[in-house]
């Protein structure tokens, strides 16, 4: 069945395309003069934005007998471009999305560690400073190679001068540690920055970050390692022989303590650095 125009219908629409589409509704015709297309204001006959509304809706209903017949409306051009903007808006949350998502890629060691799991190495990964993301984690230390020896941990870190990530498991089998801004050496006073925090995993995550009440990250000598203090106990110490060790609640890091026992035995180290 076909649809009837009336002839008001019928000279509007053909204005509209003349102006529109010059090219082709013009061939074979006499060029008109610019007055035949421009119309007065006041103009009953000029095209206003309820007809474009009545040609849209006549215009984009198909044909019930021509299968190809195309879908198509008229829209104003402050609508074009609505539509614009909404497609690039969703096309940046897209790309933001991926870059997101690539933002979460697995660290890549030198060595296997025999320490740490997949899961347990993207939630240390996912908390490190952004300095460090990117870079490939080498083995410094590791009691399975080089033995248990806090002297060897130091020579094994001479030179070095990027951040550490010292993980350790006890004969709990629990797994704990802490990363350090600056690389373990023997000296008088504390070094360190805010960076550096603590963490276990028992078997959830715990992440202990800066608390800013003091600034005893890190502290060495041939004795000993110790990090945080400050309230008659420090968040993780270790003996001279790597085999004994202890960790208590401190106000550098308002921790719990990271171990089963706050006296602890170890039975394994590992020591990685992040170098950029």
């Amino acid at each position: 069945m076909g649809v009837a125009y009336s002839v008001g219908e019928v000279d509007h629409l053909y204005t509209f395309f003349v102006e529109w589409t010059p090219d082709i509704y013009n061939k074979g015709q006499k060029k008109r003069c610019k007055s035949c297309y421009l119309k007065k204001k006041n103009d009953p006959s000029t095209l206003k934005e309820k007809d474009l509304t009545a040609a849209s809706k006549h215009l984009s209903k198909p044909a019930s007998k021509k299968k190809t017949a195309k879908n198509w409306e008229i829209i104003t051009v402050k609508e074009s471009k609505r539509r614009l903007s909404l497609c690039s808006s969703v096309e940046s949350e897209v790309d933001e999305n991926e870059y997101e998502e690539g933002d979460e890629e697995f660290p890549v060691l030198s060595d296997q560690s025999q320490l740490l799991n997949e899961f347990q190495l993207q939630k240390l990964a996912a908390h490190m400073p952004a300095r460090t993301q990117g870079y490939p984690w080498n083995l410094v230390y590791s009691t399975a190679i080089h033995g248990s020896s806090l002297k060897t941990l130091y020579r094994n870190m001479a030179g070095l001068d990027s951040p550490v990530l010292l993980v350790i498991k006890d004969i709990h089998k629990k797994v704990f540690g802490a990363f350090s801004s600056d690389p373990f050496k023997v000296s008088k006073y504390c070094y360190g920055t805010g960076e550096t925090f603590l963490f276990s995993f028992n078997p959830d995550f715990q992440h202990y970050t800066w608390s800013g009440e003091n600034s005893y990250f890190v502290s060495g000598n041939w004795d000993s390692l110790q990090i945080g203090g400050g309230g008659g106990g420090f968040a993780l110490w270790l003996d001279a022989d790597l085999y004994h060790g202890a960790s208590f609640s401190c106000p550098t890091f308002h921790n719990a303590p990271l171990s089963t026992d706050e006296d602890f035995i170890v039975q394994d180290v590992e020591v990685w650095t992040v170098q950029n």
